[in-house]
Order: structure tokens, then C-alpha cells, then sequence
């Protein structure tokens, strides 16, 4: 973190001696809960005393593993579509024990502040919505004023009407060498250094570049003496085999049951390309140089906030985009189509300029 930033927010907790555990419930999306890495970063700077806890999903659990400054993941699979109300008397009853003194909740939905409230927390800050007053003890306005998610989730996490800094601390997950080489060994994967990953899962279909022209870029990799690896999880398995076949078998499936194997493999990449995703997060947290490959979402709001080696997107964009929807209204998918392999290429190759020659 900035030192400048570090002490402006250590300046915020005024000498505060409190130390009761922090809650934040986070959105539960992958790239969303990496997204909230941010918060915890703030909290811990204008709070050092006081552990902080993230609630997550049995997919998002693994993440807080790598997450410097979080204690643990409280893990909840609460549904999405249904109140579920024992489920969150059991999370009520388990936060309970834990003490905690604040919750920070990002989501606006009701059903997100329930256990919270369900459980005593004493200060339960989030954003007005869906009639939460009472849920909430310390609500916030405004939420729909700020231009980012990172702007929203963040501001929680300072004291109310306080001025948003001119930058976040972007996420970070610190992925330990010695697990990563574990790993490796695990999957017989021997210990190439020049490893590209490929994710090429996203929600919907409209985010997914064609698996063709990832298979196109697998191919020339290979070619050029890289190792290939096509990253994901159970969902990505077709799309892993369509890339693998495309690629004339240059390419390996790595995909996996548990997001761990996904963090393990950015962990060890050299280069990672993906989608606006879920694991484009996770790389650029990581701090592996990645590629970005936009369609119908903009960069500016969605990418990560940690820097990425480069953006691609279709060099003439289509009228319609971006339009951030899942799937193509129009059925013709322009904005992902019409980004060639030799763009993504091209990325590559900038994005490995400096040390291209270890290859």
C-alpha cells in the first residue's frame, strides 16, 4: 500500500484502542469477493487491533486463504433465490460466538444484513436498499453516486460522509512458493518456467472470446516453445476440451474441481489471458502479468484495480457495446468476435517484451 494512503487512513482511527473483531460480508461472485480484498486492506490500515473475518461460499473460500490481513472465511451457502431463514440462524448463531463489534455489508439485499442482525452484531454498516432500516444500525446513502464497485464496497469501510482517497490499495493474494511447487509436483507438472494460462469461462456467454481463437493463440504459444495450460472449473471443462482439440493437443486441461487448483496455476504462470472473469481478478492479484480480453463490459468499471499487462477489445467496437449484459441481445456477438488471435498475440508480446527471450 502507498505510505501516504497507509497513514491518511491510520489517521481515520484517531488513537481508537477498540479490539473486536470486523465482519464484512462480501458480494460472492469471484471476482467481486477478490474486488473486496480492497476493504479488508482499509480496514486493517485505520485498524490494526482488530482481526477482520470475511463471510464466504464453500467456491470463494479458498480465496481468503491468500488473503493478507483476513483471520479466517466464515463459510455459508446460503441459496441465492430463497430467504433460507434456517440457514442464516445458524450463520446468526456461529457469527455470535465469534463477537464481532462491526459488519460491514456490501450487498444491498435484505437477506444479506439478516445475520448479521440476527446475531447482536453492535454496529452493522451498509447501504440503504430494499428497506433495510433497522437490519442496518448505520446506514449509508449514496452508494449510487459513486462511479465503481471498488468506490462502493471501500467507502463502507471509512468513516461516514468521509472523502474517498484519489486511489484504493488494490487486492492482493499472496500465494506461497512452497504450495505452488507442491502442486506442481502433485499434478506431475514438472517445473517449466514459461507457463501461459488460458481462463476462458466467464458468466454468460456474451463475456466468452470464441474457443477457436483461444485455441489459435494455444497453438502459436506452443509453437513459440511456451507451455500451455487451460484453467477453470467444472463448468469450463467443454470449453478446456474445445481449446485442447483446437490447439491440436499442444494445450493441457487443467481445470479443476476446487478454485484452489485455478489460484495455484496463476500463481505459477508467467502470463495469464482471460476473459472478464472471475479469474482475471485472481491473477492480477496475484500479481501475474495478465491479459484482459473486454466485449460487452468496460474496462474502466469492471477490469481489476490491480494494473494488468494489457486490455484487448474489437479495434472498431460495435454501436451497441459496451452494454454489460451476459447475453448478446443482438445474437451476433460483435464486440467478441471481431477480436482476432493476432490482437491477443500482439498483447502477448508487449506484454513480455522485457524478458521475451527466456521463452
Amino acid at each position: 500500500m502507498d505510505a501516504r494512503l497507509e497513514d491518511s487512513l491510520g489517521r481515520l482511527a484517531g488513537g481508537d484502542a477498540e479490539t473486536s473483531p470486523i465482519l464484512v460480508v462480501p458480494y460472492m461472485w469471484i471476482g467481486d469477493f477478490v474486488r473486496c480484498h480492497t476493504v479488508v486492506r482499509v480496514l486493517k490500515a485505520r485498524f490494526p487491533s482488530r482481526p477482520v473475518d470475511v463471510v464466504a461460499t464453500s467456491l470463494t473460500a479458498p480465496l481468503a486463504d491468500y488473503m493478507p490481513g483476513v483471520r479466517q472465511a466464515v463459510v455459508a451457502d446460503i441459496p441465492h433465490r430463497r430467504l433460507a431463514i434456517g440457514q442464516q440462524a445458524a450463520l446468526a448463531r456461529r457469527l455470535r460466538r465469534e463477537g464481532y463489534g462491526t459488519a460491514l455489508v456490501m450487498s444491498r439485499k435484505w437477506k444479506a444484513a439478516l445475520a448479521p442482525f440476527l446475531a447482536g452484531i453492535p454496529e452493522r454498516i451498509g447501504y440503504v436498499g430494499e428497506g433495510r432500516f433497522g437490519l442496518l444500525n448505520a446506514p449509508r446513502w449514496g452508494e449510487r453516486r459513486l462511479p465503481r464497485m471498488v468506490d462502493q464496497c471501500a467507502a463502507l469501510a471509512l468513516p461516514a460522509g468521509a472523502p474517498l482517497p484519489p486511489a484504493w490499495p488494490p487486492p492482493r493474494l499472496a500465494v506461497p512458493a512452497a504450495e505452488i511447487a507442491d502442486w506442481r509436483a502433485r499434478r506431475g507438472l514438472g517445473d517449466e518456467p514459461s507457463v501461459v494460462a488460458l481462463a476462458p469461462g466467464a458468466v454468460g456467454p456474451s463475456k466468452r472470446w470464441p474457443v477457436e481463437r483461444y485455441g489459435a493463440v494455444a497453438s502459436e504459444l506452443a509453437r513459440q516453445g511456451w507451455t500451455v495450460w487451460v484453467i477453470g472449473g467444472p463448468a469450463e471443462r467443454p470449453l478446456a476440451a474445445e481449446i485442447c482439440a483446437a490447439s491440436g493437443g499442444l494445450a493441457r486441461d487443467l481445470t479443476g474441481e476446487d478454485l484452489r487448483e485455478a489460484i495455484l496455476a496463476l500463481g505459477a504462470a508467467r502470463l495469464a489471458i482471460s476473459n472478464d472473469s472471475g479469474l482475471l481478478h485472481v491473477a492480477a492479484a496475484i500479481g501475474t502479468p495478465t491479459i484482459g480480453i473486454f466485449g460487452p463490459t468496460s474496462a474502466w468499471h469492471w477490469a481489476p484495480l490491480n494494473p494488468l499487462a494489457g486490455t484487448v477489445a474489437a479495434e472498431t467496437p460495435p454501436p451497441c457495446q459496451p452494454c454489460h449484459k451476459p447475453v448478446c441481445r443482438f445474437g451476433h456477438h460483435r464486440c467478441m468476435r471481431d477480436i482476432p488471435a493476432g490482437q491477443v498475440l500482439a498483447a502477448v508480446r508487449r506484454a513480455l517484451e522485457p524478458t521475451s527471450g527466456t521463452a
